[in-house]
This record gives C-alpha cells, structure tokens and sequence, in this order.
C-alpha cells in the first residue's frame, strides 16, 4: 500500500478531536532530524541523479560513497551515492537527504533534500518496521514533516500543516518512530494542523519519553506538574524532568534544565522525595 493511501486510512481511524490545550513557549518548535514530503508524494519530484562515475553494482557504490565520505572527500561520496540513489537505494537517498539538508560537503539545497527523502518515503513507504531499513526510511517522513510545516521558500513545496501531520503521524504509528513522536505531540499541543489537545499531546509525548527521548520526557513532566490536559501528579512529573534534564547537556536544551528548576523548586518536600522512589523504580525497571 502506497503512502498516501495508507495515512489516509490510518489518520481517519485514529485522530480525535479535543481538549484545550497550550502552547509552550520554553520548548522549540518541532525540528526533525531530516526534513520534508511534498503535497503528494505520488506526484514528487525526483532530483537529477548524474554520477559523474559509473559502477559495478549498487553495493559497490554505496560501499565506495561511506568510504570517500568517512575519509572527509565528501564531494567523491555524493557522486557515488548518487549512482545508488539513483538504483532506489534507501540509505544513498537518506545520507543525500541529509547531506543536502546540512550542507554537508555540498551546497545546502531544502529542495533537493527534500526530493531525496520523497523518493525515499514514496519507495519505501512499506518497509517492515523491524527490517534494518526502517529508521532512514522513518527519518525521511520525521524530515518531510519539518519541511511541510514551514514550506521551502522560492519553490513548489508550500507550507501545509496538515500535511506535516500526517508525515509526522505515519511515522509515529507503523516505525513508532519517538521523533516523530514528539513532533505529532507538539502539533496537538500547539493546534498546527490539528485541533488542540493537550491530553492527546500527553499521550504522544509518554509513548516517546519511554523510549529514552529527552525533550518529550520533559513536556510530558511539566504538563504533569501543570496539570494541562492530563491529572496532576506532581512527583511523577518531576521524575521525568529530572530524566530529561540528566540527558540534557548542550545549549540548545538549556530550555529542559529551566524547566526542571521551576519545578523542584515548585515542588513540596513529598513531592521531591516520591519523585526520587519513582526514579529508582524507573531505572531499576529498565535494567
């Protein structure tokens, strides 16, 4: 099943309108590791492929692309991705994707990032969420939906919210994929694309913050602190906060460490004593 079609069915069984909910300022805006899809990816784009060698076999390409680009000749590792890209390749497609979306010894070009990972998501799209392809696979539809929020300035690929909703949304249910995770949860906490609601916000955070992602564990803490859109349990959120902030530790997150401060020192002496049984019971869990 395509795309497309697949979201289709999977969004209109499962999303819900909802709750009021808010928007959180602390935290940044959604930024996926990759970028974005087009309006259909039936109808997307592929970029120009044109190696300037040509090789053995796809296998050959690939090995050779990693190789030139671990040793830092990141121009000789485009060409040569480009070659298995252009065979399909999943993971060619996803390191030009990122390449291209970093400026990473080519020209930063979001188009063209975003016609890698369209092809990507559009060729596999059905990949068995246990097969070793699924997490580039994944990445591109948590890219595309960065892409979709925003639009690519000066091209055909438009801001459409809700089309970033349903990138973020396929990825999140079938890879359960915590990024994108994270992402659909900020979209209903903020209402982009989708009706507001904090306790589906909550929910999409949770799943993600089990698995270990920082900046979910910490909306998830402080909307447990708030109270917003879920019951209150203060020692419970300061347990997360307290996770997250443990695995916070660049400048970008200083906001999650900010977070945690408010609330301990919100926090009465029963709640901080109980947040730290918790912890240990969370980590003793998960040993």
């Amino acid at each position: 099943m395509r795309t497309s079609s697949l979201i289709a069915v999977t969004l209109g069984a499962t999303i819900l309108g909802g709750s009021a909910a808010f928007a959180l300022d602390a935290a940044p805006r959604p930024q996926p590791l990759t970028q974005s899809l087009t309006p259909a990816l039936s109808t997307t784009v592929a970029p120009t492929l044109a190696p300037a060698v040509k090789y053995g076999s796809v296998r050959e390409a690939l090995r050779n692309g990693m190789r030139d680009y671990n040793a830092g000749d990141k121009r000789g590792a485009a060409q040569a991705l480009e070659y298995a890209a252009g065979q399909g390749h999943s993971l060619a497609l996803w390191k030009l994707g990122r390449m291209y979306a970093d400026g990473d010894g080519v020209q930063h070009d979001d188009l063209k990032a975003f016609e890698y990972f369209s092809k990507l998501a559009d060729q596999h799209a059905d990949e068995s969420p246990d097969s070793p392809n699924a997490k580039v696979v994944s990445s591109a539809f948590v890219a595309l939906g960065g892409y979709f929020l925003d639009g690519i300035k000066g091209t055909y690929v438009s801001a459409n919210p809700s089309r970033a909703v349903e990138m973020y949304y396929y990825a999140a249910t079938y890879f359960s994929d915590s990024n994108a995770q994270y992402n659909l949860a900020r979209l209903y906490l903020e209402g982009t694309g989708i009706e507001k609601d904090s306790r589906l916000a909550a929910r999409w955070f949770n799943l993600a913050a089990e698995k270990g992602h920082s900046a979910s564990q910490a909306l998830l803490g402080h909307l447990l602190m708030t109270g917003q859109g879920v019951p209150r349990q203060r020692a419970k959120g300061l347990m997360w906060l307290t996770l997250a902030r443990e695995a916070s530790d660049t400048p970008k997150e200083r906001w999650i460490t900010k977070l945690y401060e408010e609330a301990f020192a919100e926090a009465g002496d029963s709640d901080r004593k109980l947040a730290l049984s918790l912890l240990e019971q969370y980590i003793q869990a998960r040993r």
